[in-house]
């Protein structure tokens, strides 16, 4: 075996879709797939973001396909992913990424009982938006997938989940906080599943990152909370999308991968 990092972390001509890919984390996994030679497809709700996020894929020396499609639409996501394993004759690497936020948690950023996020008071209308959003149509993105990655028995399927996902929190709206963590555990059944079939179903689980939704009262707050003191990029995100992505994870299934910055360690000054 070619042991070289080079080889390793070959991405060059494989075939990828992202959801939620025109703007915040899943730009980052589309920009390094696309960066290093991968064939990307972006699939996002937003027009506009979408034709931002090529055209900056352009000024780098890459393309992507634009895909406008919802990811609660099913039969669209379905079409959507077929279509790209139909171009290309393959579909070797699928980021499930696209979510939504949630709202308030039961308690705000300075420590007061927020009643909007009371567990009364949360909407059945959000409660069914987020759900749909940051786990069904996660379901439904390994469900359209999986058949083109059995046929030719191979594939990488990475979703991304939370630190929410994986404990509990005060600030964070309970919607958000169940989604990730029953999307955790879809990666652990999905990879026991597909095993046999040379897919590898694997969660990043980021922590705190500095998107369009982070406030700057917020970002103050983690990164006095922080053991490393700063909110990370969403570019420090492409080394382990890559690692996902690439021969390099091969031997790597059911596995969730936290990435931030200490955080689940607690305070440590």
């Amino acid at each position: 075996m070619d042991m070289r990092a080079k080889a390793l972390f070959n991405v060059e001509g494989l075939t990828a879709v992202v959801t939620g890919g025109a703007t915040g984390i899943g730009y980052a996994y589309a920009e390094a797939m696309a960066d290093n030679g991968a064939h990307v497809t972006l699939l996002d709700v937003d027009a506009g973001a979408l034709d931002r996020a090529v055209a900056a894929l352009a000024a780098r020396g890459a393309t992507a396909r634009p895909v406008v499609a919802d990811v609660t639409d099913r039969p669209a996501l379905g079409k959507a992913i077929a279509e790209t394993a139909a171009e290309s004759g393959r579909l070797d690497v699928v980021f499930a990424n696209a979510g939504i936020t949630a709202g308030p948690g039961f308690l705000t950023v300075e420590g007061e009982r927020d009643p909007d996020g009371a567990i009364e008071n949360v909407p059945a209308e959000l409660w069914d938006r987020v759900v749909e959003t940051n786990l069904t149509s996660v379901f439904a993105t390994i469900r359209s997938s999986v058949p083109h990655m059995k046929a030719q028995r191979n594939g990488r399927i990475i979703v991304t989940t939370s630190i929410a996902g994986l404990r509990p929190s005060a600030v964070v709206g309970i919607p958000y906080m169940i989604a990730k963590a029953a999307a955790s555990h879809l990666v652990r059944q999905a990879a026991l599943e597909l095993a046999a079939f040379g897919v590898c179903v694997n969660a990043i689980a980021p922590g705190p990152f500095l998107t369009r939704i982070t406030t700057p009262g917020l970002r103050a707050i983690w990164e006095k909370a922080l053991p490393v003191h700063r909110v990370a990029s969403t570019d420090e995100l492409q080394g382990l999308a890559l690692f996902l992505a690439s021969p390099a994870s091969a031997y790597v299934t059911g596995a969730l991968f936290v990435i931030d910055g200490g955080s689940m360690l607690g305070r440590a000054d």
